[in-house]
């Protein structure tokens, strides 16, 4: 059975993994369409900086963000000169993490998706008098669906796994910091294998059921386009 500790722990992973994901849906699109259509100079820097927590370890990216987070540094007060708690050791300081840490696993499916959009379609909407947003929400939306699809799932599902990002932004404080990847860790570090291999097992089949179903939703949709 699941600990009063290990339910904590999955509600504060779900709702972190919620929140992060919407504000990626929010910020990363027009990231991304930039990317895929700016000329600009600096936009191979920009990409750079938007895929570098791929390659970069986590403890390297948690060690900076902590440091940023901190009252001594410009970021952290700032934060406290609009809040009572630090941004470091809070749940605020792991959404923040963990938008930047997730950001490439949003914009980087939407950036591909945007790149090979035949522009026919939008000059053709644009002569039939649709406005910016109307091309977005009318022609661009649902012909990529799946990708934002994608692009979601996939933040969501990283935020569900993250471990080194938030153990140094967050520590391990119960009910504040402490989400699923290190509650196992802390089951493993005091020898409780069988919590650990609950909480593992829920993760695996969690995952699992993410990809059945978002590659069974691309499936579908694709044998709808051959029959149409």
């Amino acid at each position: 059975m699941l600990s009063a500790s290990d339910l904590q722990a999955i509600w504060l992973t779900l709702k972190l993994a919620g929140l992060t994901t919407l504000l990626l849906m929010v910020f990363a699109p027009p990231l991304a369409w930039w990317l895929a259509r700016s000329q600009a100079k600096v936009r191979p820097l920009i990409e750079s900086l938007v895929a570098l927590p791929l390659i970069l370890p986590p403890t390297v990216l948690g060690f900076y963000l902590l440091l940023a987070f901190s009252p001594n540094h410009f970021l952290g007060r700032w934060w406290l000169s609009f809040n009572e708690q630090s941004l470091a050791f809070s749940f605020s300081g792991l959404v923040i993490a963990s938008v930047i840490y997730s950001l490439p696993f949003v914009v980087q499916p939407l950036q591909s998706a945007f790149v090979h959009l035949d522009k026919r379609y939008l000059e053709v909407s644009a002569t039939l008098g649709y406005g910016k947003y109307e091309r977005l929400y009318k022609i661009i939306f649902p012909m990529l669906l799946p990708s934002f699809i994608i692009a979601a799932a996939l933040g969501f599902a990283h935020t569900i796994g993250e471990f080194g990002v938030v153990l140094m932004i967050g520590g391990n404080i119960p009910g504040e910091t402490q989400v699923l990847s290190i509650q196992l860790f802390d089951h493993v570090e005091s020898l409780q294998y069988n919590q650990a291999h609950q909480l593992s097992f829920m993760l695996l089949a969690f995952s699992v059921s993410l990809l059945v179903v978002i590659y069974g939703f691309l499936q579908k949709r694709q044998q709808r386009i051959l029959n149409a």
